[in-house]
């Protein structure tokens, strides 16, 4: 069974029982297991007795994204693309605004199932589908294990408001998701639209235009494959310690997950099934973070309509901030200067670098490079910009309620004021001390000059 929590229909069409075939509009959740829109769609069609197709759009003018994401995003649906077609099922790829080409697929299907996306762009896809299709539109929940509107039917304060919401829940929330067989399936299915050919990713990012500026890495590889092989190492390499050592910058003892969990490449719900019965500290800090700190992220974007600019900031920090406008910054630097990683702070480069050149930063980094951004900027909007910026621009998990968060975060979301500082006011504050003293830089700096370097 599929909680009924997950699934909502988003316009007050029936379905066409005449037509071909129905279609999953596959766009947030790019994976073929352990995905709730998939296997709902499988039900509807063989329910109806017809052929599933899978639909993906590609547009070459998502906002912010550049060859960096476009490329792990492709390397990821070649392998989804392989994984449904042995489950007999034809995913479909086109180079069209996606809202469009599924809009035009609407002419032809019983049904549309699609899976949900928390972004402004992805709302607003959904929502002008779904009033211009013909036919039913179905949006089914599965990139997070408490559905939103369940977890709370508001924006949350902090992570402790939500999490004792989430525990009321949870327990509801964490039953397998088991695989169906689809009865009729579709890869020999004729269909009249243009397919977009992956097959070669290098040369399907060529036929796309887009920014370039940001090229692809090979650090990570996109892919639900992938995804699960980071998952294995850190359960058997790095759980045991991950309470302990997970924010020491120079130890990489994180999941590096993120960038699989933005792109729908990996199942939150199939993450946490595999810690279940690994009771410990580890354990359960990691669950903190998949669970409690990530849908905090996703309450925020969902309930905060301006969640990517400093309008979400709490009005607390806003008015500490502004109180401290006038204080001597004893550095300040243009965005071209902290994109290229020249300032006098070497741990800040180093982080910048890691970002510029992995797609990726160590999670304790990038609370100390967003409070920094603040403190070198002439005004903490000034300040915002600059972070949402070269986090949406570098970070394969850039874009993501995850990021706008964070940094929302290090202006004093889901945060407590603390004692009054200079700029800072009583939002927190973060130094180059506080580095030395709890960790070992000069390992983490070594690490991000041997990467530079390959």
């Amino acid at each position: 069974m599929i909680m009924e929590e997950r699934i909502k229909q988003l316009n007050e069409k029936n379905a066409m029982e005449s037509r071909p075939f129905v279609v999953y509009w596959m766009q947030s959740s790019q994976r073929a297991e352990y995905n709730h829109a998939l296997e709902y769609a499988i039900r509807q069609a063989n329910r109806l007795e017809k052929p599933l197709v899978v639909y993906f759009g590609i547009t070459d003018g998502f906002p912010e994204a550049n060859e960096r994401h476009y490329a792990f995003m492709l390397e990821g649906l070649k392998e989804t693309k392989n994984a449904l077609e042995q489950r007999g099922i034809q995913l479909l790829i086109r180079k069209i605004s996606p809202e469009k080409g599924a809009l035009e697929m609407t002419e032809s299907a019983a049904q549309l199932v699609v899976d949900r996306g928390y972004l402004r762009i992805e709302r607003q896809w959904r929502a002008a589908l779904a009033e211009d299709a013909e036919c039913a539109v179905v949006q089914v929940e599965s990139n997070v294990i408490v559905p939103v509107e369940l977890a709370s039917p508001k924006e949350e304060y902090s992570a402790a408001t939500l999490r004792s919401k989430l525990k009321k829940v949870l327990p509801d929330c964490l039953a397998p998701l088991e695989e169906t067989i689809c009865k009729h399936p579709s890869i020999d299915l004729e269909l009249p639209y243009e397919a977009y050919d992956i097959l070669d990713v290098a040369a399907s990012l060529d036929g796309l235009d887009i920014d370039r500026s940001v090229l692809r890495v090979s650090d990570y590889i996109g892919g639900t494959g992938e995804a699960k092989q980071w998952l294995e190492e850190f359960i058997e390499n790095k759980l045991a310690g991950y309470s302990e050592r997970k924010n020491r910058p120079g130890e990489s003892f994180t999941s590096n997950l993120s960038p699989y969990l933005h792109f729908g490449q990996i199942s939150p719900l199939y993450v946490y099934r595999r810690l279940m019965g690994m009771d410990s500290e580890s354990q359960q800090s990691f669950l903190e973070e998949l669970v409690v700190r990530r849908e905090l992220a996703v309450n925020f974007v969902y309930y905060n309509e301006q969640y990517d600019s400093y309008a979400a900031v709490p009005d607390w920090a806003k008015k500490t901030l502004d109180k401290h406008l006038a204080d001597e910054r004893g550095y300040l630097y243009l965005l071209e200067e902290l994109e290229a990683a020249k300032t006098h702070d070497d741990y800040w480069n180093a982080a910048q670098l890691e970002m510029n050149l992995t797609g990726k930063m160590h999670g304790y980094m990038r609370m100390y490079w967003a409070k920094k951004i603040l403190e070198w900027s002439s005004t903490p909007e000034e300040a915002y910009r600059k972070a949402i910026y070269l986090n949406n621009k570098y970070l394969l998990d850039g874009r993501d309620p995850n990021g706008f968060a964070g940094v929302s975060w290090c202006f004093g979301k889901h945060d407590r004021p603390w004692g009054e500082r200079a700029i800072f006011g009583n939002v927190r504050f973060m130094n180059d001390k506080g580095l030395k003293r709890k960790f070992d830089m000069q390992l983490y700096m070594d690490q991000v000059a041997e990467r530079a370097n390959m």
